[in-house]
């Protein structure tokens, strides 16, 4: 069944606009028919259309969706986008899949890309919630200076990836659960010595993704894959 993201008053969802002409013309959609419909902050439900218009479709609400997928850590990717941006966005794809609460967006000193296009990546976002039946849309940050955003993050757990030789905390041995948890990962050339020294004086600690040196994309679908494994 479709999905489809809705603003919720009282028993009625109301599609967005650009959610109503793909309910209309795309599906074909019609007065009667069930469709799954989200608020995008958790909440899920079956409802039936009573208003098909390509402007605006309307449905009153059935039951209510149980959420089996809510989980039991935040997690907050800090990371620096690529220089072809299709490698971010699909990252950005596949952790949305697997579990993701918030994403930002890093201007590190080695970063290649300084725009982005947000309306892009969040109609990507979106269709992944849609696509893996999730209920939440995480939490989409513009591109901000690295320096400026390490100086006011407040989660439990501060994790820092980065390629230098030095004392590394492995992921298996951090404790996810129940917490606020934000990892940074660099661009393609790595975070700056400046910056990783920045992180330590604000409280970041380093943190170990393997003995393989990964992609930038890579990294971040794996810091997500592995959490989502240790905290099932």
């Amino acid at each position: 069944m479709n999905v489809f993201i809705a603003k919720f008053e009282d028993n009625l969802a109301i599609l967005r606009e650009d959610e109503s002409w793909h309910c209309v013309k795309v599906l074909r959609r019609q007065n009667n028919d069930v469709i799954i419909v989200i608020d995008g902050f958790g909440k899920s439900f079956n409802a039936k259309l009573t208003q098909v218009h390509e402007k605006k479709c309307t449905a009153i609400l059935l039951d209510e969706i149980s959420n089996s997928i809510m989980r039991n850590y935040y997690l907050h990717l800090a990371i620096a986008p690529t220089k072809q941006l299709d490698r971010i966005e699909w990252m950005l794809e596949k952790c949305v899949e697997i579990g993701i609460d918030e994403i930002t967006f890093l201007q590190c000193k080695n970063s290649e890309r300084v725009n982005l296009k947000l309306e892009r990546i969040t109609k990507i976002i979106e269709s992944a919630v849609k696509q893996s039946l999730q209920a939440t849309i995480p939490k989409i940050n513009t591109l901000i200076a690295f320096n400026k955003f390490v100086l006011n993050c407040t989660e439990q757990n501060k994790l820092i990836a980065h390629c230098e030789n030095s004392l590394k905390t492995k992921i298996k041995e951090i404790d996810f659960l129940n917490k606020k948890n934000l990892i940074l990962i660099g661009p393609e050339g790595d975070f700056a010595a400046e910056e990783i020294e920045l992180a330590h004086q604000n409280n970041f600690k380093n943190l170990s993704l393997g003995n393989t040196r990964l992609r930038t994309e890579t990294a971040g679908i794996y810091v997500c894959q592995a959490i989502s494994i240790l905290t099932y």
